[in-house]
């Protein structure tokens, strides 16, 4: 997401999950355009398959149109769900990676067993989610993994929360919530999960914060 451009912080008079819901299902093709879906994430996934064993289960929340992520680590012999609010995401998901599992549905409300995946990412899709449902998602997930599991993710790194009008231009609008990196470090450590690496992603005049966290192995 970038922060830069026409903004405003009126997010009262709708529901912001469902802005966000409507700006994906109208810019599906154009953000994998915007964002360079083909390339984007290289070093990240292969820094991730390489840290994982064949066979491992991913969870991807906000999988988007699933490429990259869930095709990457589909290809690279792992088990993959995804979940995306969006409908026109899940539904370019499933077409384009028919070997994953994709869930339309609020990432805050999904259910798995505890101990479900070696891994969780979430890339760019926290910070879609109102503040005050990040800390109980980030504890959820921590739950989600195995023990010596890895939690990748990107959040905000200094806070802000507003929306852009027209976002790339396909529109509609968007909606973003950010804590900064400080408080996003103090929610994942808080949630049970050990961070390993933390890292500045520049965009723009600002930027995210991206975290490898890890579920502690038993004995640890």
């Amino acid at each position: 997401m970038d922060i830069d451009g026409p903004k405003t912080d009126d997010t009262k008079t709708e529901d912001p999950k469902e802005v966000v819901r409507r700006g994906y299902d109208a810019v599906s093709r154009l953000y994998d355009d915007a964002y360079g879906a083909e390339t984007k994430y290289a070093a990240l996934l292969a820094d991730l398959c390489r840290r994982l064993p064949v066979g491992s289960t991913v969870l991807d929340v906000g999988c988007g149109s699933g490429v990259p992520v869930a095709r990457t680590l589909v290809e690279a012999g792992h088990q993959v769900t995804g979940v995306d609010i969006s409908e026109v995401q899940i539904r370019r998901a499933q077409e384009r990676v028919p070997q994953a599992q994709f869930i339309r549905g609020d990432a805050t409300a999904v259910t798995f067993e505890p101990g479900s995946f070696d891994a969780v990412v979430c890339l760019y899709a926290l910070i879609h989610i109102p503040l005050a449902e990040q800390p109980p998602l980030l504890r959820r997930i921590a739950g989600w993994l195995r023990p010596g599991g890895w939690f990748v993710a990107t959040t905000g790194h200094g806070a802000w929360t507003g929306t852009e009008q027209n976002w790339l231009g396909g529109g509609a609008p968007m909606w973003w919530s950010h804590a900064d990196a400080a408080t996003n470090r103090a929610w994942i450590t808080g949630a049970g999960l050990t961070v390993e690496r933390e890292e500045f992603l520049p965009e723009g005049d600002a930027g995210h914060a991206l975290f490898w966290a890890r579920r502690p192995a038993q004995g640890d």
